[in-house]
């Protein structure tokens, strides 16, 4: 069985303290080990990225990420953080097109391609999010759109390459503390065309969207998942290390 990533994004939340806190409370709950069968990682905001990188220390098996990086390597664009400073800052994520960053700072299909080469081309993951908004959903044109954003994103990338990548499904009507979460049936279509296309070729495909205690062993049930991208019920700590042990749990199975 694939290796199952759990992880979550803390957004525009957390003092350095709390980081502080949680990045401790992990790295002591871990003991220098990951479950067996998950890959954890944690995607803090960029303040708290390298107070966390010096706590989980160099040999963590929890992966660091940053929410966003520029494709340039440097440059006169004021505001933005390159691929190689999120590198010297620790990071071994880039999480790009998140569905926020596409609806308010303009984000496109071409950017995403940009942004993911960047990442790849500097040894880092590239997280690359996808999703589609209700109208979408409702027209049942759910699996072409996805397919369109992953396909534009990664496009020109060779095997190796693509090995490399990890792909989380976020539904827009699904996520943020407003979306509804997705029944286990709404996914199997969309999961069935992300597996058929990317299945044994990327990384990991991951789910994203209101994921739960209560859902997650459910969602990591549905055939082609192979792991979780979650908001807010990770981020308190104990939420975290209950996903990662239902993660462990159905690793295991």
């Amino acid at each position: 069985m694939s290796t199952l990533w759990v992880g979550t994004s803390w957004k525009m939340t957390k003092t350095l303290a709390e980081g502080r806190a949680w990045a401790s409370g992990l790295r002591d709950h871990l003991a220098g080990k990951a479950p067996a069968g998950v890959q954890p990682f944690v995607i803090p905001s960029f303040t708290a990225t390298t107070a966390v990188a010096d706590i989980l220390g160099e040999d963590s098996p929890v992966l660091l990420g940053v929410q966003n990086a520029h494709w340039e390597d440097a440059g006169a664009w004021t505001g933005e953080v390159s691929v190689p400073q999120a590198r010297d800052a620790g990071a071994q994520i880039v999480e790009i097109g998140h569905s926020e960053r596409r609806e308010h700072f303009g984000e496109t299909v071409e950017t995403t391609r940009l942004k993911a080469a960047a990442a790849l081309r500097h040894g880092l993951t590239p997280l690359l999010c996808i999703g589609e908004t209700l109208e979408v959903k409702d027209a049942g044109g759910s699996s072409e759109f996805i397919l369109g954003q992953a396909r534009g994103a990664l496009e020109g990338l060779d095997d190796q390459q693509l090995s490399r990548v990890v792909i989380a499904y976020e539904p827009i009507w699904a996520i943020g503390e407003k979306g509804r979460p997705a029944t286990t049936e709404e996914l199997i279509e969309p999961f069935a065309a992300l597996g058929e296309e990317y299945a044994g070729k990327v990384a990991g495909l991951l789910y994203g969207g209101s994921v739960n205690l209560d859902n997650a062993a459910d969602l990591l049930g549905i055939e082609h998942v192979t792991g979780l991208f979650v908001g807010r019920t990770a981020w308190q700590l104990e939420g975290y290390l209950e996903l990662l042990r239902i993660a462990e749990a159905h690793a295991a199975a």
